[in-house]
Parts: structure tokens; sequence; C-alpha cells
């Protein structure tokens, strides 16, 4: 049985009309959280609010493009007007440009930093002004440690938010507690979209846990972060990634599918 740990929380997630931080809006709110879901796109964010209190969850979605200022400062005073208050905020809207450090314009940065980045810090101000006692749980990538090529300014700024959530510890402390997770490969619109079945099934191979992350697998993480259970965790990162960082060479990996339908095949 899914914990109801954030009974009586009111909970923001920033990004969360699809993927990742939808995932995240339905467990806080199956924990107990009343929860506000926003997003640049109306239709789906209803959706998902509707959804949650299908659920039996208490949602309510506020629009917002968090590249505005005045769209963020207005997201949390629509929250804590909404539901008299705010005890965690989720910072999870993101977008990428396939493009190279050697490639990417001023458009590509601003595009990705003022959206991943910048917005983290604005929502995150607002959102302590605002509490009493809270935690803030930003979503970074596991790019911030390793990545690939013409993923920039996304890795760079995902090597940020480590930091960002570092400092926010230290200067949003001791009432407010702030970490960070770092997702891996997870199976969201945006990372599987061209994606064939022959390539998902190598690449889940290449996970100790058989198998490319859900945004299940990252909402239960969040929710320990954010409640009482993570008291003493604060300037953290948890690296959500199925084993992917704990291996240095794919071709001496076991067969992860193999052992997952056969346990006894190693011995």
């Amino acid at each position: 049985m899914t914990p109801r740990r954030l009974d009586g929380d009111v909970a923001l997630v920033t990004g969360s009309t699809r993927g990742i931080g939808e995932g995240v809006a339905h467990r806080l709110a199956a924990e107990g959280a009343s929860v506000v879901v926003t997003g640049r796109t109306r239709e789906d964010g209803e959706a998902v609010a509707a959804a949650i209190r299908d659920d039996g969850g208490d949602a309510a979605f506020v629009r917002a493009d968090v590249r505005d200022p005045d769209d963020i400062a207005a997201l949390v005073e629509a929250t804590v007007a909404e539901y008299g208050g705010l005890d965690v905020l989720v910072n999870n809207a993101g977008v990428q440009t396939d493009t190279g450090a050697d490639d990417a314009t001023m458009d590509d940065w601003a595009f990705v930093v003022e959206t991943d980045f910048r917005s983290y810090w604005l929502t995150a101000k607002h959102a302590a002004a605002a509490m009493d006692d809270g935690s803030i749980v930003n979503v970074s990538s596991n790019h911030a440690f390793l990545t690939m090529p013409e993923l920039f300014p996304y890795n760079a700024v995902k090597a940020g938010i480590n930091g960002m959530t570092r400092a926010m510890a230290l200067d949003f402390g001791p009432s407010i507690r702030v970490n960070t997770v770092n997702p891996g490969w997870i199976a969201i619109e945006r990372t599987v979209e061209g994606m064939d079945d022959d390539y998902r099934e190598r690449l889940a191979g290449n996970h100790p846990v058989g198998r490319i992350g859900t945004p299940e697998d990252v909402a239960g993480p969040v929710a320990f972060l954010a409640s009482d259970d993570a008291a003493f965790v604060t300037g953290a990162y948890l690296t959500i990634d199925g084993g992917r960082s704990a291996v240095m060479q794919d071709d001496q990996l076991p067969d992860y599918h193999e052992r997952r339908e056969n346990p006894e095949a190693d011995g």
C-alpha cells in the first residue's frame, strides 16, 4: 500500500502535465498531499488534475509558463490562495535541444537555461517565501555526471542544478530542506519517441535492473525526499538510473534479460 506521509501538505509540481512530473503529481496526491499541477497546456493539465481527483486525491491545475518570471510569482500565489499554504515544491519542468557546444545558438541556450535552470531558482525563491517548514526537490538528470554528444546546454544545466541544490539547502535552511533527484533513462514521450523495440531491448539490457525506468520509479524517491522520512536529508542528490552509472563497459555486462527470465541460469 502507498504510505500516507504527506497528509495535509500542499505540493506544487512544475512541468506536471506529462511524463515524470505527472507521475510525481499522482504519487504525492496518493500520499495525501493536495497537489497543484502546472504547465503551459491547459487541456493536458486539467486532464492530469481530473485523473488525480478520480483516484480520490485532491488536485487543481494552474497554467503557467515557467520561462516567465511573472507567471512563476503568480503560480505560487495561486497555490497559496487555492490551498492556504505550500509545503512541497518539486521543480521538474524541463526541455532539451539536439545541439552541441559547437553549434548551439543563443536561442537554444535561452530556451534550456530559462526553463530548466532559472525557473528552478525563481520558483524555489517564491516557494520558500511562502513556506514555514517545507521541502524542495529539484529534478536533475544523470547527465549531471555522464553525458552524450549533442545535448548541450541541457547537460551543463543538469550539472548546475546539483550545485544550485547545495546552495539552496544552505540558504533556505534550517526550516526548508532542498534535495535533487537524478533520473537516468525514463520511458516518457520525449525519451522514447522514435525508439524501435530492438533498440529499447538493448538499452534495457544495459541496466543491472534489466529495464529502463518509469515515471513511477522517480515519483517514489521524490515522495520520500518530500516527507519527514527524509528529515535529516538536505543538500543531497539521489541517482535513480537502474544501476546504469555503475557500469564501466557494456560488453562486460551479464545478460540481465536472461537472469530475469531464468534466475537459476547462473548457478
